[in-house]
């Protein structure tokens, strides 16, 4: 199965993209003026300590002030079973914060002063301590690159071995941090020159993020669509891995990149409720301020000859649980998750499902906890969230049914204006009206043959005249007197 990501980059936005076979798996959406902050270090100022938060706000000088928890606070000594917010900040103070998690709806962004400084193959954490290594290494590379690591020259601070370590020389290693405590030199000099709010440093771009995290021997190939973009990313891994080098190449075709690899397809797909699955089964995917909830149906897949019920819902199951993954990585919808497999009474068949969904999340970079399938056929999981996905990036609330989905329907109008008709001629002393409503609103009122005005007549010894007006909303009553 070859595996490729693609960058794509036009005026309005930088698409990253990433391929499995035939199928997109992920795509991650940059417009401008709207680039993530994950990974970008402030000089903040604390706006305000929440005592019963165990929290404080920070300024870091963009919309929403940040967010910041006592136990993402750096207090050498200081136990966290034992630590308060309101001992160790006050409001005024200045601290250096890293965002971990970007703004959201209407909460600000997600704060640690527990720096992380990464790297090509290693993650320099200043106010930490030890040598941990990246667990999808096997355990042999994983020994061999802990010894490394332990003779490298680390005066202060932590290390992590990135899974891109894999194979590497200590002299890469080495090189690796030597860059990063430059870098982290930089960072504490620029933050004694300024005052808070202050950007000390700026993450990469969402392109050259993936390409360092991400390329390794498992990536067939790197194709760039933009050649300032693809100069850059090339410049970048000669300097860190020149045998990758050789595997970006420059896209210059017909038809477009994303177009040709599917990319746009799938992103249009990310607007949908539904995903369909091959055998003839659907997925139904519905957001909520709370959860996100997957629904598996069997739609038309009814099994072949001698097949029973059982081993049918097994299959279409089995299906849903490579695609459900599929959907989470390329919509990356985080937080908590409840998936509604269809009910089986076999309870290898559960365990099956649940081994089939646990195998696909491998592939997943984003952290995911899964519990155990229900007798019902439910599993809860949650999913690591540090950004808005595709669906988020490209739509905006609907302002007619303000995000629920429904409207209220003409009858439904109709039953409010009838009631607001009665109610407001109950009280004029006027003898005869006129009522403007929208056509659709208008039918209904009149009813057959004008036996609904014949009623509000009688109801209300009043005339009335229904006049239909197109200019008119469905919610909209105008009553005046004639």
């Amino acid at each position: 199965m070859t595996t490729r990501i693609l960058v794509s980059v036009d005026r309005f936005e930088t698409r990253v993209a990433i391929t499995e076979g035939d199928r997109v798996s992920e795509c991650h959406i940059e417009r401008r003026g709207r680039q993530s902050v994950v990974g970008h270090v402030w000089k903040g100022r604390v706006e305000n300590v929440l005592a019963g938060m165990e929290a404080a706000f920070v300024d870091v000088g963009i919309d929403k002030a940040g967010f910041l928890h006592v136990d993402e606070i750096v207090a050498m000594g200081v136990p966290k079973s034992k630590r308060m917010i309101a001992n160790l900040l006050k409001k005024g103070d200045e601290i250096f914060v890293q965002a971990i998690k970007d703004p959201m709806g209407t909460k600000g962004c997600r704060l640690t002063m527990q720096l992380s400084l990464a790297g090509r193959f290693l993650v320099y954490v200043p106010y930490g301590e030890g040598i941990g290594v990246s667990k999808r290494l096997d355990d042999e590379e994983r020994d061999r690159l802990r010894k490394i690591c332990k003779s490298l020259t680390i005066e202060e601070g932590g290390l992590i071995v990135r899974t891109q370590a894999a194979g590497v020389s200590a002299r890469e290693l080495q090189r690796d941090l030597i860059a990063l405590q430059r870098l982290w030199e930089a960072l504490q000099a620029r933050g004694k020159q300024v005052k808070g709010p202050s950007l000390l440093y700026s993450e990469a771009d969402r392109s050259l993020k993936v390409i360092r995290d991400l390329f390794g021997d498992h990536i067939d190939e790197v194709l760039i669509d933009d050649e300032v973009q693809y100069q850059r990313i090339l410049d970048f891994l000669r300097r860190t891995s020149p045998d990758l080098a050789e595997r970006i190449r420059y896209y210059n075709e017909q038809p477009p990149l994303m177009e040709r690899y599917g990319v746009d397809k799938a992103l249009r797909s990310t607007l949908e409720r539904r995903a369909d699955l091959k055998s003839g089964g659907y997925l139904i995917i519905d957001d909520t301020e709370a959860m996100t909830v997957i629904d598996v149906n069997s739609g038309r897949h009814v099994g072949r000859g001698k097949t029973t019920l059982e081993e049918t819902i097994t299959q279409t199951n089995l299906e849903a649980a490579e695609e459900v993954v599929r959907q989470l990585r390329l919509r990356d919808i985080g937080g908590m998750i409840i998936i509604d497999f269809i009910d089986m009474n076999d309870q290898r068949n559960r365990k099956a499902v649940r081994e089939a969904l646990e195998a696909a999340l491998q592939r997943d970079r984003a952290k995911a906890y899964v519990v155990d399938i229900s007798p019902l056929g439910l599993v809860e999981m949650t999913r690591q969230n540090i950004s808005d996905g595709p669906r988020e990036v490209m739509t905006v609330e609907c302002p007619t049914c303000a995000g629920v989905g429904v409207v209220p329907s003409e009858e439904t109008h109709a039953v409010r204006a009838d009631r607001e008709i009665r109610r407001q001629l109950a009280t004029r002393a006027e003898k005869a009206f006129a009522i403007g409503l929208h056509p659709a609103i208008a039918e209904f009122v009149s009813g057959d043959d004008d036996a609904g005005v014949a009623d509000i007549e009688t109801e209300t010894g009043k005339r009335i005249r229904i006049e239909p007006d197109p200019l008119l909303g469905v919610h909209d009553v105008r009553i005046s007197p004639i």
